[in-house]
Order: C-alpha cells, then structure tokens, then sequence
C-alpha cells in the first residue's frame, strides 16, 4: 500500500460501507445531534451514545436551545449510557451555551466555525473539533482515530502525532482526486470522500479487530486483485 488512496480502494473492493445509512455515514450528518453526539462518543461505545441520544430527544432536550438553558442533573441522568455523565452533561450545556453566545443560531454556526474556536472549546480535542467541522458541517476534513492508526500500524506506518496521521491521510486522496469519478462511478466533493473514507475505516476495523491488532489480510488481497 502505497498511500491513502490505495487503502480507500481496497476498502472499496470490499464492499465497505456495509451500513446503509446517512450518506455521509455518521447519523444524521448535517444536523446539530452530531455536536452532541461527538462529545458524547468519547470513551464510550457508539450503541451508548445512541441510547444517550433518544433519551434526551425523548425529553424534547436535543437541541441547541434547550441544551443551552438545561440543567446539569437532568441531563447527566438522561446520557448515563454514554459515561463520565456529569463531566459531558456540563461540557454539552456549556459547549451549547457558547454556541448561542458566539453564533446564536446552528446554521450560523454551521456556516461560521473554524477548528481554532472548537478546540477552544473544554472537552473537544482534535479528533472531536474534526467530526464535527466533517459530519455536522459537511466541510472537506478527514478525521482520524485509534482505528485509523492501528489499520496503518498493521501495515507498517507509524505517525508521531494526530496531525501528521491526518496529513497522511489528505495526502494520498487529494493527489489522486480526480480518479474519484472512476472509482465512484459518479461526481463526489472532497467532503463526502472524506466523511465515507473515515465510516470505511472504523467499520473494517471494527469487523476485522484481533485484540488489540487489525487483521489486514482481506485488504492485502484486495490491493493485490486492484493492481
């Protein structure tokens, strides 16, 4: 493997993304229940953070509004399945809160924010600051994880921080983005490869972990059938 855009091909021949849903992959992208969902995430198992979630729109509380002005107990007893509930119960009212102060709307804040205000914000690293600008915001970043590391830690790349891994990553698909319409069959913008790119990822490795390790052999075989 070459490069990024080889590992996205091979993904591709596999058949990845399995899960049919959202179109940027991450559930109901474009809204602001990624925002919360992302801080929610965190140390925490997706299956969790979605019973979090239906709690909270079950007390008409998952919008920016009613976060914003929610009191800190209720909240944390509704996203206990999510963990570190009070923690994240006053990083999301005060996330929410800076939102309503700074861009007071979510299609402004949409439209306005940049990486340098969210990870200004406590709680949010580079990891979430990048799922949302991806999924909330549809802008062209490429987020990457633990499973993104150990995919490539499989292969025999090594990063020394966040940063150069998502350098990596943009790297290879940019130089070869204008193969995407063959691959794709279709048009796609760089946001969308970027969003699908990173649900392809987590999801082999989810199928494929050993452990601590990611067993790469199906996507060797599928680079060696590709050439």
């Amino acid at each position: 493997m070459q490069d990024s855009f080889d590992l996205l091909i091979a993904l591709k021949e596999l058949g990845f993304l399995h899960n049919g849903r959202d179109p940027f992959w991450w559930p109901q992208s474009g809204t602001f229940e990624v925002v919360v969902g992302a801080l929610l995430t965190q140390q925490s198992k997706w299956e969790r953070v979605e019973a979090s979630l239906s709690h909270l729109k079950a007390a008409n509380l998952l919008t920016l509004e009613a976060l914003s002005y929610a009191d800190a107990q209720q909240i944390a007893s509704l996203i206990k399945p999510s963990g570190f509930y009070n923690t994240k119960a006053q990083r999301v009212i005060k996330l929410c809160e800076n939102i309503r102060q700074d861009f007071a709307t979510f299609d402004r804040f949409v439209n306005e924010v940049d990486r340098r205000w969210l990870l200004s914000q406590k709680g949010i690293g580079m990891e979430s600051a990048d799922s949302i600008l991806c999924y909330a915001c549809h802008r062209p970043v490429c987020v990457v994880d633990s499973y993104t590391q150990r995919l490539l830690g499989a292969f025999g790349y090594t990063f020394d921080s966040y940063t150069e891994l998502q350098e990596w990553m943009e790297q290879g698909i940019e130089e070869n983005f204008h193969k995407i319409k063959v691959l794709y069959g279709e048009e796609a913008d760089l946001a969308t490869v970027y969003a699908r790119f990173h649900g392809k990822i987590v999801e082999y490795a989810k199928k494929h972990i050993r452990g601590k390790q990611v067993d790469v052999a199906p996507l060797l075989k599928a680079l060696e059938e590709s050439i």
